[in-house]
């Protein structure tokens, strides 16, 4: 191989490399302000789904406190180990403090 093809296949491999890296920072400063106000609004959501006053709170309730849309809201709650009432209402537990009834 002649020494011009050598400094092309290397010049193509760094230009490869650094767009590969560039765009990996570019995705982890965009997404670094998400995860933050994520983790913000899981500690709100577990706090009010632990509240010994309740045991199910309301899905309107909990997206109006941490200021999110129902799909966040649900992701996040999911992440957090609640989920939904079984009877169709728009309540949300934690699995721990609500545990399936296994003889349905």
């Amino acid at each position: 191989m002649s020494t011009e093809v050598i400094v092309a296949v290397v010049g193509i491999i760094g230009v490869c490399a650094g767009s590969i890296v560039s765009t990996a920072c570019q995705y982890w400063f965009q997404e670094r302000p998400r995860r933050k106000a994520d983790e913000e609004r899981k500690k709100l959501l577990k706090r009010m789904l632990e509240h010994p006053r309740f045991s199910w709170r309301n899905l309107e309730r909990l997206k109006h406190v941490i200021g999110a849309d129902d799909e966040t809201t649900k992701r996040l709650l999911l992440e957090i180990g609640a989920r939904a009432s079984e009877d169709g209402q728009p309540l949300w537990g934690l699995i721990e403090r609500n545990p399936f009834n296994e003889e349905q």
